[in-house]
């Protein structure tokens, strides 16, 4: 059970990104997906979490409204579009599985990508 995550980079306010959570070593529509981000000297913290069944859910209110789960399940992957980014966005994203098919958000998660850097200037 592998998850990967990419898609970071530098980006200014206002910006988008499209982050991607590739699964290798099973098939992840069945699985719940979570992202989580982690800020220099800030605990990390949930993003969001989608299940089998596509029902999302957005941890944090500040991203509500801008960013966007999704999942694309013939590539094995699971998206998190990042629009209208600020400054406090600026965070090590990673994806995150409980393994347990046919759960619900939310879970405790069992395996963790490495994660993709994002920052965002002003």
């Amino acid at each position: 059970v592998q998850l990967q995550a990419s898609g970071g980079g530098l980006v200014h306010t206002g910006g988008s990104l499209r982050l991607s959570c590739a699964a290798s070593g099973f098939t992840l529509r069945y699985y719940v997906i979570g992202w989580f981000r982690q800020a220099p000297g800030k605990e990390r913290e949930g993003v969001s979490c989608i299940d089998n069944s596509d029902s999302s859910t957005y941890v944090v209110d500040s991203v509500k409204g801008r960013f966007t789960v999704s999942r694309d399940n013939a590539k094995n992957t699971v998206y998190l579009q990042m629009n209208s980014l600020k400054a406090e966005d600026t965070a090590v994203y990673y994806c995150a599985t409980d393994y347990v098919p046919g759960s619900t958000c939310p879970v405790e998660y069992v395996y963790w990508g490495q994660g993709t850097q994002v920052t965002v200037s002003s």
